[in-house]
């Protein structure tokens, strides 16, 4: 009974996953780390060890058996999740990754330190004073990237020792790779080392990440060779343009560059505090988890890093790196023989950035647990959220939202959602024809819809909304208030514009836009109830232009009024029904003589499709006549 529990409790963990690549860590009942996985999508991988497989082996299901808890971390690529899985594996040495525990090092690209350097393959990572980069996922991407840098730069391949002295004395003659032009003869002073030390600096900074350099120097040779008419050169040029635009070298995950330190970001939310760390040995990541702080009520953010990192020091044993990437600085005093600091570009900054992610997403599971377990206290959160981003004087439990629809000006229509407690409250869902207005002119339709909307509210005796949001900007949201003031309502109802192009959030008497956080969920709650009206309303549109021509098509009947199309659309719908409809079923709703109107006329289309398609039919085929040779 009691495993069936923990296996319930794991299966709802690893549906809140993200469907993102990442690595994956399985906890014993002891706390310790007892298998690394890595995985393209989280939630499908981890979640078919939980399903009753007969393919699962003995050893998968003993491992399964003493799962107590799992956790992950989330990175970029499938690539970046195999380079982090085999450095947790090295660095913890989980009991169930046996088979995955050896000393094999991934490919690197180094740039030797030497007299017209060479750009090798290796796998022995050297303090030789020589650039290395990488390491890459596989041997496949790394030969990939030397092939395009060798088909870019005339870069030599040989082990020759060209020093000045040695190729003074003459002793080098060219060989194949100078005849077909992918070497320009450095061995025999045919080549500057000025000129090869410029080509080095441009692939030393492609395989940092840096295009621009190489994407110029390829565009001037292409236009030198289109302006020389060599197009066969040029195309050369192009193709190798369309490749560079696809490369992607750098990976965060590892580098060279970054040497050993730690990783803290903070993330506090609604009195819950929220710190990742992550461990970087020799530029590897080789650790990483997330856990969850309550802070006290007068606690500065300061604080609570200091806290964070103090109390992760003492699960890692009292030991930190000396170098520590933070998001702000905590009190230094506290952790001797440490520097911190706040990265502002380069790698250290996408280090933190990966951090600061998975710290998002583990707030984001935590909150979904939250939702599920206690729904009223999601709804708390998420309208205290709003009633702080907008600046309102009581949560917004009741909330209206308003757009219009016109084609050029034809059929204008306006809706009217409803959300209560952030979720849509579609019975009370409203479409309105525009009746007072002519043309496309949306600001004079809000004015009408929201007019009509709150008189009759306001007859009724009806609640009214805590919030009105606007589907536009200044121009809708201004008419709209206007129309509240005449009401009297401009008290007692808050309103707000929010603009489509990128999310801008307007208020009444402030020309600037407001502009809330995107990963803000007060923020997603006003696109979901932008986006609902967006989609009530098209509906709507699309309905009455299909409605408008059929009546079009129906009234070419003669003898045919406006009342009895409408009874025949009431009667039947669609024109499809119409034609299908028996002469009594028609007289009975429009009398016998233009029920035999109707026939007539739908008789007659017919009559000449069927022609139109038996004179195609009876077209004799035209076929060239064959000549005799």
């Amino acid at each position: 009974m009691v495993t069936s529990q923990r296996i319930q409790q794991l299966k709802e963990k690893v549906a809140l996953l993200p469907d993102s690549p990442g690595v994956y860590q399985f906890l014993g009942d002891d706390g310790k780390v007892i298998y690394v996985g890595k995985a393209k999508n989280l939630k499908r991988r981890v979640s078919s060890y939980f399903l009753a497989r007969a393919d699962h082996s003995p050893k998968v299901r003993v491992m399964v058996g003493k799962i107590a808890d799992l956790r992950h971390t989330v990175v970029a690529t499938e690539s970046e999740a195999l380079l982090l899985e085999n450095n947790m594996i090295k660095s913890i040495q989980p009991r169930y990754n046996i088979l995955l525990k050896d000393d094999k090092t991934y490919p690197w690209i180094v740039i030797r330190n030497e007299p017209f350097p060479r750009v090798l393959s290796t796998r022995r990572f050297l303090r030789d004073g020589s650039q290395y980069f990488g390491p890459y996922a596989s041997v496949y991407i790394q030969k990939e990237i030397l092939e395009i840098l060798r088909g870019i730069y005339q870069l030599r391949t040989c082990s020759l020792n060209l020093s000045p002295e040695t190729i003074a004395k003459g002793r080098y003659s060219v060989c194949l790779e100078y005849h077909i032009g992918n070497c320009k003869g450095p061995c025999v002073g045919r080549q500057s080392e000025e000129e090869y030390r410029e080509s080095i600096g441009m692939v030393a900074s492609l395989l940092k990440g840096d295009t621009r350099a190489t994407r110029d120097y390829l565009q001037r040779l292409m236009n030198e060779a289109a302006a020389e008419m060599r197009f066969e050169d040029a195309g050369r040029y192009k193709k190798r343009l369309d490749l560079l635009a696809g490369y992607q070298s750098k990976s965060v995950v590892v580098s060279n560059t970054l040497g050993s330190m730690d990783v803290f970001s903070l993330i506090i939310d609604d009195g819950v505090a929220f710190c990742n760390f992550m461990r970087i040995v020799q530029g590897a990541v080789v650790n990483s988890f997330t856990v969850e702080l309550k802070p006290g009520l007068e606690d500065e953010p300061r604080d609570v890093l200091s806290y964070a990192v103090g109390s992760i020091r003492d699960r890692l044993q009292g030991h930190l790196q000396r170098e520590v990437l933070v998001p702000f600085l905590p009190a230094e005093e506290l952790f001797e023989g440490t520097a911190f600091s706040v990265p502002q570009r380069g790698d250290k900054l996408r280090l933190l950035e990966l951090s600061e992610r998975n710290c998002r997403l583990y707030r984001l599971e935590k909150l979904k647990q939250i939702e599920i377990k206690d729904p009223a206290r999601h709804v708390t959160r998420v309208m205290a959220a709003l009633q702080k981003e907008l600046h309102l004087n009581e949560p917004p439990h009741h909330i209206e939202c308003f757009d219009n629809s016109n084609l050029q000006g034809t059929n204008p229509v306006a809706s009217c959602v409803v959300f209560r407690d952030g979720k849509p409250s579609r019975k009370e869902y409203r479409h309105f024809n525009i009746k007072t207005v002519v043309g496309a002119n949306d600001f004079a339709s809000m004015e009408e819809v929201v007019t009509r909307r709150y008189s009759r509210l306001l007859e009724e005796g009806a609640e009214l909304p805590q919030l009105i949001v606007v589907d536009g900007g200044k121009g809708q949201l201004r008419f709209a208030y206007e129309t509240l003031k005449r009401l009297g309502l401009e008290q007692k109802i808050a309103i707000v514009g929010l603009a489509k192009r990128i999310e801008e959030v307007y208020f009444p008497h402030d020309p600037m836009p407001y502009y809330i956080d995107r990963n803000s969920e007060a923020l997603k709650v006003l696109m979901h109830i932008r986006d609902e009206a967006h989609r009530f309303g098209i509906t709507f549109h699309r309905q009455k232009r299909s409605l408008a021509f059929i009546k079009s098509e129906l009234e070419q009947i003669p003898t045919l009024g406006a009342r009895s199309v409408e009874k025949l659309l009431q009667k039947f719908r669609t024109i499809s029904r119409i034609r299908k409809a028996s002469a009594d079923e028609l007289a009975e709703v429009i009398g016998a003589r233009r029920a035999a109107e109707v026939i007539r006329y739908f008789a007659a289309i017919d009559q000449v499709q069927d022609r139109a398609l038996s004179s195609r039919q009876e077209l004799p085929a035209v076929r060239p006549e064959r000549k005799n040779e």
